[in-house]
């Protein structure tokens, strides 16, 4: 297994497992895929990178076009991935709920100030990301937060 390319920064955006996504998807019916590419969108509505969603305000743009500001993000796995988590933190704190698939990296900064104020699920096992022939070498959490709650 080449896993190099998992712990480096030639790739960071992995497409989520499907039977992952339509589980909680069933569960909180997303609106809008926050961090998606054309290729691995789960969501009909989604914001790529060229869209640069962290400047948009999720819930305002959500209220404005009459959808429930509900949004699944799986944000890239690099150095930016901090950013991703204190967005989604932020914004459901203007009323939104964001669910997001990341890297349990409980050992990390944006671990301890944002994924610990909402709610951890850990998933067993190793995560296969679409497109990969293997699974992934490291842990893999959503976190949760919910609309004003955390």
């Amino acid at each position: 297994m080449n896993t190099a390319v998992m712990f480096s920064s030639e790739k960071d955006d992995w497409e989520t497992p499907q039977d992952l996504f339509d589980a909680l998807n069933s569960e909180f019916g997303f609106s809008v895929d926050v961090c998606a590419s054309n290729k691995n969108a789960k969501v009909t509505r989604f914001w790529n990178r060229d869209m640069d969603s962290l400047g948009i305000p999720w819930v305002q743009w959500a209220e404005a076009n009459d959808l429930p500001p509900v949004f699944w993000m799986n944000p890239p796995y690099g150095r930016e991935i901090g950013k991703w988590i204190q967005k989604a933190y932020e914004e459901s704190q203007g009323g939104g709920t964001v669910v997001c698939l990341v890297p349990s990296r409980t050992d990390t900064r944006w671990w301890h100030d944002y994924c610990m104020l909402g709610e951890v699920r850990f998933i067993r096992g190793r995560l296969k990301f679409g497109g990969a022939n293997n699974s992934a070498p490291f842990p893999s959490a959503i976190v949760i937060f919910r609309g004003g709650t955390n």
